[in-house]
């Protein structure tokens, strides 16, 4: 444990990020990467939890778009995010690693009820925590389900896990010339617009001193380097370093 900066950190995963190379659903390579990247951190005592998006399955913002209710729309991806959950667990306990999942929506058939003291206790009896069902709430993202867990959980680093190295100041997929930010405070990247998470999640985030690292879960070897605390991707802080 001495070797590593963070003790406790939760990981935001998209929903789609689990469809691989698929157009809908998951992956099952994509769980067992995950797992292979987590467990050597899990094993060495690192406190892992986890938040997972429904992307993959159905976006209650595509849903309202579309003109269902949007409440009603956000219902069904909270939905959708115990579905991946469950599937993360599947994989994770396959591989070895002690693992609960705790939803904002009860479903006691499936998976514990969310309770911050409970949540707590999983971790430090080193079982990684996955958190579904969003906040349980409508109106409200993923990216601010994690936030919200992070600062309740006492995370020392939110971990947004992307298909990019970091945060540039234009897409690098459509702008090659884009520039790539080590550091970056959260002032300015609600003032840049920069989407690393919706405003709400950033906002909480600032106000909670929670640092959000942002990084390329695709590269080998990247979590656990990040938890060590080397200089992986984008890290949004307070002030300038």
């Amino acid at each position: 444990m001495s070797d590593y900066r963070y003790k406790r950190v939760l990981l935001k995963l998209s929903g789609e990020a689990l469809m691989g190379s698929q157009e809908f659903g998951i992956d099952p390579a994509v769980p067992q990467h995950l797992a292979d990247e987590i467990k050597p951190v899990w094993a060495d005592g690192v406190q892992i939890a986890v938040v997972v998006g429904g992307g993959n399955i159905f976006r209650g913002v595509e849903g309202a778009a579309a003109g269902m209710d949007r409440a009603q729309g956000d219902n069904m991806g909270m939905l959708a995010t115990v579905i991946n959950s469950l599937s993360l667990q599947d994989t994770f306990e396959k591989n070895g690693m002690d693992c609960r999942v705790m939803s904002a929506i009860e479903m006691h058939q499936v998976c514990e009820t969310y309770i911050r003291r409970r949540a707590i206790r999983h971790l430090e009896k080193g079982r990684i925590t996955i958190f579904a069902a969003g906040t349980g709430n409508p109106y409200f993202t993923t990216d601010t389900a994690a936030a919200l867990r992070a600062c309740e959980i006492g995370a020392e680093v939110l971990m947004k896990a992307t298909k990019v190295d970091g945060i540039y100041d234009a897409d690098p997929v459509t702008h090659p010339e884009a520039t790539k930010f080590d550091t970056i405070t959260y002032r300015e990247v609600l003032s840049r617009d920069l989407k690393v998470m919706d405003a709400t999640a950033t906002a909480l985030c600032h106000d909670n001193k929670m640092p959000i690292m942002v990084f390329d879960m695709g590269q080998e070897g990247v979590f656990k380097r990040a938890i060590m605390g080397e200089a992986v991707g984008t890290t949004v802080v307070e002030e300038d370093c």
